[in-house]
């Protein structure tokens, strides 16, 4: 065999094939593959460094089919519901293959999606959203997406599950420069007094109730465009009830912001956020 030809041989042999490496290179090390999705969405795992909080608990980033480090993308933050984890959207609803269905067809843009970690490290509900996990989200979480991906910043959006749901319209609320869209998925609008709320004053737990935001700051996110998510079934959860969300739907009529409000059908009772995640998804990162 010629030289040359048996020099390109080996060479060639050191190249990864195309697109092999590419999500992996826009992530530092030590995120790992941990599900692919059908039309080849990728979600990696890793720690998104948490300078509030000593926490150990890793993050979860799903990236689009035929990702491209040169593209900018929309983002999605998904808060999970306490006591849970990031793997409520990875392994329970299935977010990798949800998400590359809708991209695929055309419902949804292409979009990153980041679902860190928060609350209590042990099983427990009593936590919430704020204080030093609201300062991860904001402080910590959205400045190392955009160190590491070229992103739309106008169009980030945030959702989350039951507690997530609550800490998604109230961070969305107290940053609103920050997101755009604001999704609760069986959430509440009035915090629990749990967590930083506990021993809380009554002035902060105003300045953490999204019902009286929403009002205070109505001018500002129809200025802005802010848009809203809501989903419910007809009978709630645990102790949140399903009234809530139709509560503040009514009252974001009232204020002329922009809004969907998603209902699971009676068919699909006890289905509530595997069975509303493609509007969800849609409605984050809209296609028109």
């Amino acid at each position: 065999m010629p030289r040359a030809l048996v020099v390109l041989i080996v060479v060639l042999s050191l190249v990864p094939a195309a697109g092999a490496a590419g999500p992996a290179a826009r992530l530092p090390s030590g995120f790992v593959l941990i599900r692919t999705g059908p039309d080849g969405g990728t979600v990696w795992e890793g720690r998104i460094p948490d300078r509030q909080v000593d926490d150990p608990r890793l993050s979860d980033v799903y990236l689009p089919p035929e990702f491209s480090p040169t593209v900018h993308y929309r983002v999605v933050i998904f808060l999970h519901g306490f006591w849970g984890s990031p793997s409520s959207f990875v392994h329970g609803l299935r977010l990798a293959e949800t998400a590359d269905t809708e991209i695929t067809a055309g419902r949804a843009l292409p979009f990153i999606a980041v679902m860190p970690p928060g609350g209590p490290m042990t099983k427990t509900t009593s936590d919430e959203w704020a204080g030093v996990w609201e300062d991860y989200v904001v402080r910590d979480v959205v400045p190392w997406i955009d160190a590491h991906f070229l992103t739309d910043r106008t169009g980030r959006a945030i959702g989350g599950l039951s507690a997530g749901g609550y800490g998604a319209v109230d961070i969305g609320l107290r940053h609103p420069g920050l997101f755009r869209t604001l999704e609760s998925w069986g959430g509440y609008f009035r915090p629990f007094s749990d967590g930083p709320f506990a021993h809380a004053t009554a002035a902060y737990v105003r300045a953490h109730t999204p019902s009286l935001l929403a009002t205070e700051k109505a001018p500002a996110l129809r200025l802005r465009g802010t848009r809203f998510f809501l989903s419910t079934g007809t009978s709630g959860h645990g102790d949140v009830k399903a009234r809530w969300t139709f509560e503040f739907a009514d009252e974001l009529v009232r204020l002329h912001l922009h809004h969907r409000l998603w209902v699971l059908p009676e068919s699909k009772r006890g289905h509530l956020f595997r069975s509303q995640l493609p509007a969800a998804v849609d409605y984050a990162s809209p296609a028109s």
